[in-house]
């Protein structure tokens, strides 16, 4: 992953800037210490003061920081994720995802469609006029029957990409305690999907809005049999 990538991610940011003031805090022991010895305790005592606010905005940050983690900073139209197709029997195909920093994951889904969701949060307008953009992470995709029959009856295939195994997440904490954090708007699904077809390539963005946008490359889409996208 390179660093443009690790830069959009709010976590790395939070989490940088939560380093940042824990050393300031371990500068501050340092001269507590010395004024300790020194003598000067009303000095100590500011010196004090200023390492219980420092440690207090590192675990603030840091704590955010960790509830923040696969979420990434949402631009005008940002790549989420290609999929490349490969049939393996009737209505069961092999998925490659491969995200914008090139990695890759190899799952299995049943269907005749592939159906992808993300979790978009937007800030409430304080936040939203400082320039703050929304963020998003994907959440989980799955297969998709065309038969509405089949779709209730037959086997699902449902991948997670929760990173909260824990379940401290900032979708989860808003969740229990929504007066924790104020500045959070709105919290909301995003999905799209497109027909399976052997061969297929296909693209999936996010736009500034939260609608996540699928297409087919133009030789998936001759496949298909009919325009989809745009």
């Amino acid at each position: 992953m390179d660093w443009s990538t690790w830069l959009r991610m709010p976590m790395t940011v939070l989490l940088v800037l939560a380093a940042v003031f824990l050393l300031i805090t371990l500068v501050q022991l340092v001269v507590l210490r010395q004024h300790l010895h020194g003598g000067r305790r009303l000095a100590a005592m500011w010196r004090a003061l200023l390492c219980l606010i420092f440690f207090a905005l590192a675990l603030l940050l840091g704590g955010t920081g960790y509830a923040l983690r696969g979420y990434r900073l949402l631009s005008e139209e940002t790549p989420v994720v290609d999929i490349d197709a490969h049939i393996l029997s009737p209505q069961r195909w092999a998925l490659t995802l491969t995200w914008p920093d090139g990695s890759t994951r190899q799952v299995q889904v049943a269907g005749d469609d592939w159906n992808i969701e993300a979790i978009v949060l937007k800030w409430k307008l304080p936040a939203l006029l400082s320039g703050v953009p929304p963020l998003y992470r994907l959440d989980r995709l799955s297969g998709r029957y065309d038969d509405a029959t089949q779709e209730a009856s037959a086997p699902r295939t449902v991948i997670s990409f929760d990173h909260a195994d824990d379940g401290f997440d900032l979708l989860d904490l808003h969740k229990q305690y929504p007066d924790w954090l104020p500045e959070v708007d709105t919290l909301y699904g995003s999905g799209a999907f497109l027909p399976l077809v052997d061969q297929g390539h296909y693209t999936v963005s996010l736009m500034r809005t939260g609608a996540l946008v699928a297409r087919p490359d133009e030789a998936t889409q001759q496949k298909i049999g009919q325009p989809f996208g745009g």
